[in-house]
């Protein structure tokens, strides 16, 4: 890798986002990577001024342009008559537009750009077509296999399954895509993270036991982790969910990959609140979300909580 910039999408307008990033750039004016916006610069600022954030922002026509130690921000062009209001789906289109925008940037140097995207609206934005933004911006970069990786230094954990209805889980279960996450989460600890992949797998069902003829621990998740361990991967389990998150268990492992979304986000967000990031694996670049929504009911209040942002800044920081 050879990281050098690190692009910024706002994502939805109408979001907290341009809070957290005030909250940051007010205290910092000195970054190791060049940092572009991706955004309404006329929205951004009036945001920032009525939250009382004041800090240089230049405009650039393109990457090239931008400049060290200051916020860059190519402009996409965004109407609106209110500073904020409700999400709706007057925001689509601009929401593409900057998205766009930054995998076009992206496409030609993948080794040297970070991206950062701000929330968007899943029942707007994604309207049903793709089940979260990790999904949205695999299906753009044609990738395959995409992971979510929701990353503390001190403990990661991974959904087999994201952004589905629970319904459908236990279907999704698959000795094949286990092998193959594990495998690839394996391989960024090696080369991103620089740190020797320590996994534990949860089971599906309670205490890993069913009374069912099909048992997902048997049939998947058992074999999958042979199979790993065959590889030398340091991969243990199945781990019943309701007791592994105790401290005298965690400590043996800097991994957790559960079999669907709540089963390991509820923990880790519980454990370390928002010092966590969300990394997508499996695209041709990094791409890392802070860990909040849009979260509309405190838009404009200045309440918003930056740590994500600042943790994500932070891991993006050591990266060479």
């Amino acid at each position: 890798m050879n990281i050098k910039f690190i692009i910024i999408v706002l994502g939805e307008p109408y979001s907290i986002f341009s809070e957290i990033l005030g909250k940051y750039f007010s205290k910092n004016k000195k970054f190791k990577k060049k940092i572009i916006i991706i955004g309404s610069k006329k929205l951004f600022k009036d945001q920032l001024n009525r939250l009382n954030y004041i800090f240089p922002i230049n405009e650039i026509a393109n990457f090239k342009e931008a400049k060290k130690n200051t916020v860059n921000i190519i402009n996409i062009e965004f109407s609106y008559n209110k500073i904020f209001t409700k999400i709706s789906n007057n925001s689509n289109k601009y929401i593409e537009e900057s998205f766009k925008m930054s995998l076009e940037i992206i496409k030609k140097y993948k080794n040297r750009f970070v991206l950062i995207n701000g929330p968007v609206s899943k029942k707007t934005f994604l309207n049903k077509k793709y089940p979260g933004i990790t999904e949205y911006l695999s299906k753009k970069t044609r990738s395959k296999n995409e992971i979510m990786l929701i990353y503390n230094n001190t403990l990661s954990v991974s959904p087999l399954t994201t952004h589905i209805p629970i319904k459908y889980v236990a279907k999704k279960i698959k000795k094949k895509k286990i092998y193959e996450n594990l495998c690839n989460i394996n391989q960024f600890y090696k080369d991103v993270l620089r740190k020797k992949m320590k996994c534990a797998v949860l089971g599906l069902n309670p205490h890993c036991e069913t009374s069912d003829k099909y048992s997902e621990e048997d049939k998947a998740i058992i074999p999958a982790i042979k199979n790993l361990k065959n590889k030398g991967l340091k991969v243990d389990g199945p781990f019943s969910a309701d007791t592994f998150f105790l401290k005298k268990n965690i400590k043996n492992y800097n991994l957790v990959l559960g079999m669907y979304h709540d089963q390991v986000l509820a923990p880790i967000k519980t454990l370390f609140n928002f010092k966590a990031i969300n990394i997508t694996i499996g695209l041709p670049f990094i791409r890392i979300s802070p860990d909040h929504g849009p979260n509309s009911d405190m838009v404009g209040k200045n309440k918003s909580d930056p740590s994500s942002f600042f943790y994500a800044m932070e891991f993006v920081n050591r990266l060479n």
